[in-house]
């Protein structure tokens, strides 16, 4: 097995307390094995990614004692990866233009079709003639790509939240101001950066089929996946950097006592007992020990 393990987040805001859970869970899991860990950040949103948010997500996460290999990769750095293998797939006959408007999609998304999930797109564009669509694109018609998926339904093994399948839609590949999407940065970054093990948030698990299907078509490895239940604010709702206390940038929280937290919620520090870094975990943690639910932020 590849130990490579990785944290990706977006510098769009402070990171919370459940950012940092799911950041020492994948840090854990590769450096239990000696293996490589890399920080990646997913800046492709140049109008919500701040430099400012990245240096303070650097420093929470050194604060913890988390480290990384090599220097922070930018995605915001990588668009000839995305452009090749966006190339690949249009070749394959499995990209299409998309004019829908926002709310089109919204309206196309709510009604019900069939068995696509709810809130999936149905592919009302992919109806329209190759010629048509690429002569609309040829004068300038604003659009998005999208990905042929037809109705592929995808099975994996999830190492926390166990077997699991979902039927994949037409997803966004590019949106229509040029920028790419995340489901296809990613798989392209993971496999271009040897990334064996995915430690990510269970939100982002509904994201598998999709990633796991451009794989396939792109000829590139799968690697195994971990999504980590998430941090529930004071109400029961998701966590939200507006929560009090669950911030550790700018004096809202000090290491030693978010670390401590940090273990605790993760099966480890039973007695709520002191941990100085992230280091003294190691011998300790093992990716079975992480709760299959939801923890709560009191």
């Amino acid at each position: 097995m590849n130990p490579t393990g990785r944290f990706a987040p977006s510098p769009t805001g402070p990171l919370h307390l459940g950012n940092l859970r799911t950041a020492l869970v994948a840090w854990l899991t590769a450096r239990s094995q000696r293996g490589r860990f890399l920080l990646r950040f997913e800046d492709l949103d140049p109008r919500r990614s701040r430099r400012g948010y990245e240096a303070d997500q650097i420093a929470d996460l050194s604060a913890l004692g988390i480290d990384w290999d090599g220097e922070p990769v930018h995605q915001s750095q990588r668009a000839t990866l995305y452009d090749d293998a966006l190339s690949r797939l249009r070749a394959d006959g499995r990209v299409y233009p998309c004019f829908c408007t926002r709310a089109e999609v919204r309206e196309a998304a709510s009604a019900p079709h069939g068995k696509l999930p709810e809130g999936a797109y149905p592919g009302t564009c992919a109806q329209l003639s190759e010629r048509e669509s690429w002569r609309r694109v040829r004068t300038g018609e604003r659009h998005a790509l999208r990905l042929r998926a037809e109705g592929e339904r995808i099975a994996w093994a999830d190492r926390l939240l166990g077997e699991r399948q979902g039927l994949v839609d037409d997803f966004v590949l590019m949106r229509s101001d040029g920028v790419y999407s995340y489901q296809l940065a990613v798989v392209v970054d993971d496999a271009a950066q040897g990334i064996g093990d995915v430690v990510r948030g269970a939100d982002l698990a509904d994201s598998t089929p999709r990633q796991v299907l451009l794989q396939r078509l792109l000829d590139l490895p799968t690697p195994s996946y971990a999504h980590v239940p998430l941090v529930l604010g004071p109400t029961g709702r998701r966590l939200a950097k507006r929560d009090d206390g669950a911030l550790l940038t700018g004096g809202h929280g000090r290491p030693a006592e978010t670390l401590s937290w940090l273990a605790h919620s993760i099966g480890l520090a039973h007695n709520c007992e002191a941990v100085d870094t992230a280091t003294a975990l190691l011998t300790e943690f093992a990716l079975d020990l992480v709760p299959r639910h939801s923890v709560k932020l009191c």
